[in-house]
C-alpha cells in the first residue's frame, strides 16, 4: 500500500506488543467471569442450611459450605496469622483448634481479626471455656501462593504464622483433622469475622481489561498515523535534488 509505510521496526514492535495487550485484556475478562461465578456460588450457599461435620466426607466441593460445629476450643495451641489488614489497621487473625464432638474430628477455626497496633505487646484475646455450638464456613483457597512460613515445629504458643496449613498442625499435634481452615460466622465466639470473598471484584478485572484494550487501540492508532505520515514525507524527500 503506497500510502502507508510504517517501517520495519514499528511493525515488529506492533507485532510483538499487540497480541500481548489483547491477551492481557481477554485474560482479565476471563478472570471477571470467574469471579462472577464464584460470587454467584457463594450467594447460593450463603443462606443454605448448615450441614454437620460428619457430612463433609460425602461432599465433593467444600468451598464456602456452611457447617455446624458442636464442641470445644483448644486454647493451648492458638495461631496468629500475621499481616492482616482491616480498614487500614494492622492486625492478626486468631485460629484455634476446635474438637467437634459428633464427628470426633479436629478443625482449625478462624475466629476473626484482632488489631495489633503495638508489636511490643502480644494481641489480647480470650477463649470460651464451655462447649460451643457454632456456625462456620469451609475456606478453600483459590490458589497456592508463595509465602514465608513462620510456624516452626517448636516454640511457645500462641505461634505467629504467615500462612495457614492445617494438615501440618495436625501432624505436629498428632491429631486427625480437616485439611481446610473454617471461618466463623459473626457471633459471640467470633472477633471481627466479616470475610471478603475475593480480594478483587469482577468490576475491577473488567476495568483492567478496558485499559489493556485501550492501550492496544492506542498502539494501532499510532502505528497507522506514523505509517501514513512516513508515506507522505518519503515522496517529498525523493523529489529533492541530490
Amino acid at each position: 500500500m503506497s500510502g502507508f509505510r510504517p517501517g520495519l521496526l514499528p511493525s515488529l514492535v506492533v507485532a510483538l506488543l499487540l497480541p500481548a495487550l489483547l491477551a492481557l485484556g481477554f485474560w482479565q475478562l476471563a478472570r471477571a467471569e470467574e469471579k462472577r461465578s464464584l460470587l454467584a456460588e457463594f450467594e447460593a450457599r450463603r443462606t443454605a442450611e448448615p450441614v454437620a461435620v460428619t457430612d463433609l466426607e460425602r461432599r465433593a466441593d467444600l468451598a464456602h459450605l456452611r457447617i455446624r460445629l458442636q464442641g470445644q476450643f483448644d486454647a493451648g495451641h492458638s495461631l496468629l496469622l500475621d499481616n492482616r489488614m482491616r480498614d487500614g489497621q494492622v492486625g492478626v487473625e486468631l485460629l484455634q483448634p476446635f474438637y467437634d464432638q459428633p464427628s470426633g474430628l479436629w478443625l482449625l477455626v478462624n475466629r476473626g481479626w484482632l488489631p495489633w497496633p503495638d508489636r511490643r505487646q502480644a494481641p489480647q484475646f480470650s477463649t470460651p471455656e464451655q462447649p460451643q455450638e457454632l456456625l462456620a464456613r469451609v475456606y478453600v483457597p483459590l490458589g497456592s501462593t508463595f509465602q514465608l512460613q513462620a510456624d516452626p515445629a517448636g516454640g511457645a504458643w500462641p505461634r505467629l504464622i504467615t500462612a495457614v496449613d492445617p494438615e501440618r498442625l495436625w501432624q505436629q499435634l498428632g491429631r486427625g483433622g480437616l485439611a481446610y481452615e473454617v471461618r466463623l460466622e459473626p457471633g459471640p465466639a467470633a472477633y471481627q469475622a466479616q470475610w471478603p470473598l475475593v480480594a478483587m471484584g469482577p468490576e475491577k478485572h473488567t476495568g483492567y481489561a478496558v485499559q489493556w484494550f485501550a492501550l492496544a487501540a492506542a498502539l494501532l492508532c499510532l502505528y497507522f498515523y506514523f505509517g501514513w505520515q512516513n508515506a507522505r514525507q518519503q515522496p517529498a524527500h525523493a523529489g529533492e535534488p541530490q
